[in-house]
C-alpha cells in the first residue's frame, strides 16, 4: 500500500498558525471600507521596497499586468522587439505581445535553465527594445551578464521574491503574489519595483486608468490595482519570508544529503536560489513521474511545448528543433515536493521512491 499523500507543495501550512492574524486585519479592512488603493497598499508598498532596496514599488492587480505595463512605461510598443526566453509560464511572452511588440526567444543554460547572455546577444537587433531575463524556479538569471548588452532590462522575478541577487539591475522588476509563490496573497496580485523615478511615476499613472485623479486622463492605461485585503496579508507573509526561504534552501540541501543527485539530474546550488520550486532532469522523466504517481506523491512538468511552440505563437515562424536546449529542458523537467516545513520523513520517502524507479529502470 501506498504511504500518505505528500503534496507538491503546502501553502496552507505556511498560513495555517497566522489565520488570527489574517482575519483580524482583514476584519479591519472591512470594517474601514478602503478597499482599493487603501492604507494596507500604501503600507505594502513602503515595505516591499525598502526589502527589494529600491526607492518605490507599485503594487498592480497581477503578475501578468505588471509585465505589461512596465513594458509600456518603458515605451516598447509596435515594431519593437524583446528578447526574453521560452522556457517560462506563458504570461512572459503575452505581456510582450500585449504592448504590440514581438517576443524574440532565446536560449537557456542547461544546467541553470536560465538565459543563456551569449544567446542573448546573439539575438539583439537594431529592433530590441528591452530583455525580460527570467529568474527560474527561484533561480536569479545572469544579470550582470545580460545587462552589459546595452538593452534596458525588465525583470520578470514572479518566481524569485526573496532573492537578495533581483531587483539590482533592471529598469523594473516584475513580481506575482499568485497563491503558490514564495511569497504569496489569498488571490491574485502583483508588483513593481524600479529605481527610476520617472519610470516608476509612468507605471503609477499607467496602473489606474492613466490618471492621477479621477477626471484627467493623461494616457490610456488599465484598471490594475492591487487591492487592501491582499496587501493586508502580504504584509504579515512579507514579515515571514526570510525564514521561508532558509528552510527551503535547508529542504533543498537536505534533497541532495540524502543522495538525490546520484538518481537524477539536481538544480545547481547559488547564493541567490530561493527555491520556488525543486525542479529536477532526467531522461526517464515519464517512468519517474509514473512511479511518483502510483506512491502519491505530489510533482509537476513545466513549459512543455515551450512558448516558441505554442500555438498562439505560430505565427511567429519557430518550429520543433529551433531551441534544442529548451525543448530537451522541457521534455526532461520533473520538479519534487518542497516546501517550507516539508520534513526529514517525506523527504526521504521521496528519494527511496526516485531510488526504487532508478533500479527498476537499470534492470530494464
Amino acid at each position: 500500500m501506498p504511504g500518505p499523500p505528500i503534496p507538491l507543495a503546502d501553502t496552507k501550512a505556511q498560513y495555517e498558525s497566522l489565520l488570527p492574524e489574517l482575519r483580524r486585519v482583514i476584519d479591519e479592512v472591512l470594517i474601514s471600507s478602503r478597499f482599493v488603493l487603501g492604507p494596507n497598499v500604501e503600507a505594502f508598498e513602503r515595505e516591499a521596497a525598502a526589502y527589494l532596496g529600491v526607492p518605490e514599488t507599485i503594487g498592480v492587480a497581477n503578475g501578468t499586468d505588471a509585465i505589461v505595463i512596465a513594458l509600456d512605461a518603458l515605451g516598447v510598443g509596435s515594431g519593437d522587439e524583446v528578447v526574453c526566453p521560452a522556457f517560462t509560464f506563458f504570461a512572459t511572452a503575452e505581456a510582450i505581445a500585449r504592448v504590440g511588440a514581438t517576443p524574440v526567444f532565446a536560449e537557456i543554460d542547461p544546467q541553470t535553465l536560465v538565459l543563456d547572455p551569449e544567446d542573448v546577444a546573439a539575438r539583439i537587433t537594431r529592433n530590441t527594445k528591452a530583455i525580460v531575463p527570467v529568474h527560474l524556479f527561484g533561480r536569479p538569471a545572469p544579470l550582470g551578464d545580460i545587462a552589459e548588452l546595452g538593452v534596458p532590462i525588465v525583470e520578470d522575478a514572479a518566481q524569485a521574491f526573496g532573492s537578495p541577487d533581483i531587483a539590482r539591475l533592471g529598469v523594473a522588476s516584475t513580481f506575482s503574489f499568485y497563491p503558490s509563490k514564495n511569497l504569496f496573497g489569498l488571490g491574485d496580485g502583483g508588483l513593481i519595483a524600479s529605481r527610476d523615478p520617472e519610470l516608476a511615476e509612468r507605471i503609477r499613472l499607467l496602473r489606474f486608468h492613466g490618471s492621477k485623479a479621477k477626471r484627467i486622463f493623461e494616457r490610456v492605461g488599465y484598471n490594475s490595482r492591487l487591492d487592501e485585503i491582499q496587501a493586508a496579508a502580504l504584509r504579515i507573509f512579507l514579515l515571514r519570508l526570510d525564514g521561508w526561504t532558509r528552510l527551503r534552501r535547508e529542504a533543498a540541501e537536505r534533497y541532495r544529503e540524502l543522495g538525490l543527485a546520484d538518481l537524477v539530474e539536481t538544480p545547481p546550488d547559488e547564493h541567490g536560489h530561493v527555491y520556488h520550486l525543486f525542479v529536477c532532469r532526467s531522461p526517464e522523466r515519464d517512468r519517474l513521474s509514473a512511479a511518483l504517481t502510483e506512491e502519491r506523491i505530489g510533482h509537476a512538468t513545466y513549459y512543455e511545448p515551450p512558448l516558441h511552440l505554442q500555438p498562439a505563437l505560430r505565427h511567429l515562424g519557430y518550429e520543433r528543433g529551433s531551441l534544442p536546449v529548451t525543448e530537451q529542458a522541457a521534455a526532461e523537467n520533473i520538479s519534487l515536493p518542497l516546501w517550507p516545513g516539508i520534513t526529514a520523513e517525506q523527504q526521504e520517502r521521496v528519494v527511496e521512491v526516485v531510488r526504487l524507479a532508478a533500479r527498476v529502470q537499470a534492470t530494464r
